[in-house]
């Protein structure tokens, strides 16, 4: 049996404002030949499907018709949820998917047999068993546990999830003895090499999960949530594929992939490169050298390559904050977009307000402020931010009228 190892699509991303619909349909397009050319019998997708939990009805579109594209090649997908994904969205249309040789596991069942899968070779036969585990939220890691301190509720959630693997892998081997057992999983386990693009889960990444933990019943780990493809240190292969597509500029020089695995052969996967469908350009310098750089770009892939600017100089000068703006706003280069500029001053002299913030303490700062800083390094429109307001400001109020009653 060939299984392919795919994770992190993030549908709808924006990067920078710029929408990367196009590099999703060429990454499908390229998926469709590999499983067609490679015979592929199961295809599995570890996490994160959607970049937002309430995704816009043009990343829903994208996701139904890669999952209808992919559905007519003879190949099984088996799909699960990550912290980016709205469970309940996922699992909504479960059933119908089901029919169409598709499971989708959104959210942690109540009865974790549901995600044991049994997968037939073409002989109708079961040659290996998928726990598809989605990811594990923090009720589904610590079930009426009251944590006294913070290092309590890390511990808590790490042995949450050593549980959750260990309950599946019995399940298992007591349904289907003697069965490979693959097992998909959407979490950060120690020393995992993170990018910009990752948000943090579980606390802040600070319960990082032991890969040891896992055991050793399971023939592979298919990982999602970090970004960079990485093989994690285990007594089992346990695999990262990272995102297919480059979702920061700090993924710019990732090698993006997906893993092959050929039963008859190893567990040990084959990479697969996925092709680079645009450049992510990041240039720096002063505005001299900045320009020199612009002019001496060469195009490259289907799409535009987008383009970060950093202007560096030793001091402040607003005549040259001005410069770069014009330099950007006049810049008219097919293949290329400018997505993001910022000027950095080495001695610049830190202002009174700088000083303030450096210093500034949670608790002297109201809720709405502290949530207002938090998406604000997020890429969202203002249509988007406006509705995230409303819902937090709702919450809020309810929060406080509960407060209240319960004085």
């Amino acid at each position: 049996m060939k299984i392919l190892h795919t994770a992190d699509w993030h549908i709808g991303k924006k990067l920078h404002k710029h929408e990367l619909s196009k590099d999703f349909d060429l990454f499908t397009n390229w998926l469709q030949k590999l499983i067609i050319s490679e015979k592929i019998d199961l295809l599995l997708i570890s996490g994160d499907i959607f970049d937002l939990a309430n995704p816009s009805s043009e990343a829903r579109k994208q996701y139904y018709q890669a999952l209808l594209k992919l559905q007519q090649l003879d190949c099984k997908i088996i799909a699960t949820g990550g912290n980016h994904d709205s469970p309940s969205m996922l699992d909504a249309p479960k059933e119908i998917l089901k029919a169409l040789d598709m499971d989708i596991i959104g959210g942690l069942p109540a009865n974790l047999e549901e995600t044991i899968i049994p997968v037939k070779n073409r002989k109708g036969e079961i040659e290996v068993v998928v726990a598809a585990i989605p990811f594990l939220r923090d009720a589904d890691l610590r079930p009426g546990h009251s944590a006294s301190t913070y290092d309590d509720r890390l511990q808590a959630i790490r042995e949450g999830i050593k549980t959750i693997f260990e309950n599946a892998s019995k399940i298992c081997s007591e349904k289907y003895p003697e069965t490979p057992v693959i097992a998909m999983g959407h979490l950060f386990t120690a020393g995992a090499d993170t990018s910009e693009s990752e948000r943090d889960i579980q606390i802040g990444n600070q319960a990082a999960f032991n890969a040891l933990q896992f055991g050793e019943d399971f023939s592979y780990i298919a990982l999602g949530h970090i970004h960079k493809p990485q093989k994690v240190s285990a007594n089992i292969p346990v695999y990262y594929s990272g995102s297919p597509l480059p979702l920061s500029f700090s993924e710019r020089k990732d090698e993006k992939r997906v893993l092959m695995i050929n039963t008859q052969n190893s567990w040990e996967p084959q990479s697969i490169a996925v092709p680079s469908f645009r450049k992510l350009i990041r240039i720096s310098g002063d505005l001299t050298e900045i320009q020199q750089k612009l002019n001496d770009l060469v195009s490259f892939g289907a799409l535009d390559s987008l383009i970060e600017i950093d202007l560096i100089e030793d001091q402040y000068d607003a005549q040259k904050i001005y410069a770069l703006d014009q330099l950007v706003n006049n810049f008219e280069k097919t293949d290329f977009e400018i997505v993001k500029q910022r000027a950095q001053f080495r001695n610049q002299t830190i202002s009174i307000s700088e000083i303030y913030a450096e210093n500034e303490q949670l608790e002297d700062l109201k809720p709405k402020d502290v949530f207002l800083e938090l998406i604000g390094n997020h890429e969202y429109d203002e249509g988007q931010k406006t509705e995230i307001l409303s819902a937090f400001e709702e919450i809020f109020e309810e929060v406080q009228q509960s407060e209240k009653s319960a004085q």
